[in-house]
């Protein structure tokens, strides 16, 4: 196990008519009662309205204002988050609330670190400059999905040339995020499972690791991901089902808030490369990731054939084959891919309706990323050709 500092500092707010609370919630924390920015998808949608309308209210009983803040769109785009940083500077605010899932989270982490920062907001998100310092953001979360809500990541897409790119820094972790299971009833059946994919994927991203000697956390992403196998269809098939929709909204949580990847090197090499997926087809990032974390597993997995047995044989519960691992790690591999189909996703890119005419084009988006090394990911190490061949096997 290697060494580790983890500090997660956001509040979970976790229940029933939880929501109710933001106002005293955020008055906690903004005593002088400066301005709210709430930000959230914007649509007709009547759930939505009376969810505004009731973090509105609460706010107002508190003595509180708040200024609205729509138009997010999935995979979050740039030109939303400048609108945003000028308002709030504009109109003095001192605290944002995110009324939504990943896409406003990572919307108004984005504005809340561009706020203070002396610079353009694009060159945080490029690497070309780093903050420590972020607005207080609450989150009132109504997707299960992404773990935004209480990580210290955001991803944003930037419409010119259409790059995906993420940020990391503790200072944009929310200071507290409401997570009531009732207002996830109402969501469509695509972005449930997308978001039920997306916290799946999280969690592998950290179990396929090289680090040896890290028997807790295996065991707490194995019965992370098999909580999310047992509720995932009883959610698809009872939408309303509370006790399931709040051990999925739980468990998206725990899947990237920092815990699991604890004393282990992580991946992410699959999220990278569907991050530049997404931008560049605008797809959603569970659809996405569908189909390109089996297309990895099936590239990588024979090096480190016993991580995948093991995965195979505890969260599948599968037999292992002792004559042939190789058989066991693909069978495990088949039935990450099976569940996913079974949910409703597509699992191959021509399914999604897109060709192998920009392999090369999304492969060198990628290595981007680290652009010393030409390389992505860490439990294998992947180079432009590595990311076409995945991105064959995804086809």
């Amino acid at each position: 196990m290697e060494n580790f500092i983890y500090d997660n500092p956001t509040k979970i707010i976790f229940g029933k008519g939880k929501e109710n609370e933001i106002g005293s919630e955020v008055l906690k924390l903004n005593k002088n009662k400066k301005n709210v920015l709430i930000i959230h998808y914007g649509t007709v949608d009547t759930n939505e309205t009376e969810l505004f309308k009731k973090v509105e209210k609460s706010l107002q009983a508190e003595g509180i204002q708040s200024i609205e803040f729509t138009g997010v769109k999935p995979n979050p785009r740039l030109s939303l988050v400048r609108k945003g940083i000028q308002i709030s500077r504009e109109k003095k605010i001192g605290f944002i609330i995110a009324i939504g899932g990943g896409s406003v989270i990572d919307t108004a982490k984005a504005i809340g670190l561009g706020v203070p920062f002396d610079g353009d907001i694009w060159d945080i998100y490029t690497g070309k400059a780093a903050t420590q310092e972020c607005l207080p953001i609450g989150v009132v979360l109504t997707i299960a999905s992404s773990g935004s809500e209480s990580s210290n990541s955001s991803v944003i897409t930037n419409e010119d040339g259409w790059l995906k790119r993420s940020y990391n820094s503790d200072c944009e972790r929310p200071v507290f995020a409401i997570m009531n299971p009732e207002l996830t009833f109402t969501l469509p059946l695509f972005q449930t499972i997308c978001g039920i994919c997306d916290m799946m994927t999280h969690v592998m991203e950290r179990y396929f690791t090289n680090t040896l000697s890290v028997d807790l956390t295996d065991r707490l992403s194995e019965g992370t991901l098999q909580t999310i196998i047992k509720n995932a269809p009883i959610v698809v098939k009872d939408p309303t089902n509370y006790d399931a929709r709040a051990e999925i909204m739980w468990a998206g949580s725990n899947a990237h808030n920092g815990l699991l990847g604890t004393g282990r090197e992580t991946d992410f090499a699959s999220h990278l490369i569907e991050q530049e997926l997404s931008g560049m087809y605008d797809i959603a990032h569970g659809a996405g990731m569908a189909v390109i974390f089996p297309a990895w597993m099936k590239y990588v997995h024979k090096h480190n054939i016993n991580r995948f047995v093991q995965y195979a044989s505890r969260v599948w519960n599968l037999n292992i084959d002792f004559e042939n691992y190789e058989k066991t790690a693909l069978e495990g591999i088949d039935k990450t891919e099976q569940f996913f189909r079974y949910l409703g996703l597509h699992t191959t890119l021509k399914e999604l309706g897109i060709g192998n005419d920009r392999f090369e084009e999304l492969a060198n988006k990628c290595r981007l990323h680290d652009i010393q090394n030409e390389t992505i990911g860490r439990f294998v190490k992947l180079k432009r050709d590595d990311i076409v061949s995945i991105l064959r096997l995804a086809q």
